[in-house]
């Protein structure tokens, strides 16, 4: 029975090559898994010895699980980016044009979860637990290292793209209207 975030977590995956519905399919796993109780310590995805330990792991756990969430709308949203506009493009202009408002608004969501990813990150670096370390979940650690210290920066990242994507969109609206083709 599927009922706690580390039982949600598991159901995520990642394939070589990932289609929209991979991606969906993730994203529905992970935000169950953002919203799941937690398990009991001892079925944690690491041994957990004391409530310090505990606290540390529900904060890296919420951490990484909005992380997973924003490489996959980065993952659907290059599914549907157009990254580079032609004047050839025109016939197609309203197929590309929605197109790129999909990806327009999962980088928009990949932004909220990149806020609620920093918001757990803080949580996790506070001091007390500074020489706190969860071996098991060294990449957990890493991960929330990399956004304290500002090594990993998705806001940077997503408002980049969105701002090509913003420009793609205007260089679309700019193209003239033509017939389509056969």
């Amino acid at each position: 029975m599927v009922k706690y975030k580390e039982d949600y977590y598991r159901l995520y995956h990642v394939t070589y090559h990932q289609t929209t519905d991979d991606c969906i399919e993730n994203i529905y796993w992970l935000e169950k898994a953002v919203r799941a109780d937690f398990c009991n310590p001892l079925y944690a995805e690491a041994k957990i010895e004391n409530e310090e330990q505990w606290e540390k792991y529900r904060y890296l756990f919420q951490m990484h699980l909005n992380l997973k969430l924003i490489e996959q709308h980065n993952r659907l949203a290059r599914l549907y980016d157009k990254r580079c506009i032609y004047f050839y493009d025109s016939p197609w202009k309203e197929e590309y044009t929605s197109n790129l408002q999909k990806a327009k608004s999962c980088y928009e969501a990949g932004l909220y979860y990149w806020k609620e990813a920093k918001i757990w990150s803080e949580k996790a670096s506070e001091g007390k637990f500074r020489f706190l370390f969860i071996t098991e979940l060294r990449n957990w650690e890493d991960e929330n290292y990399r956004i304290s210290e500002g090594e990993l920066d998705y806001e940077k990242i997503l408002t980049r793209e969105l701002s090509r994507v913003n420009k793609e969109l205007e260089e679309l609206a700019a193209l003239p209207d033509q017939p389509k083709l056969p």
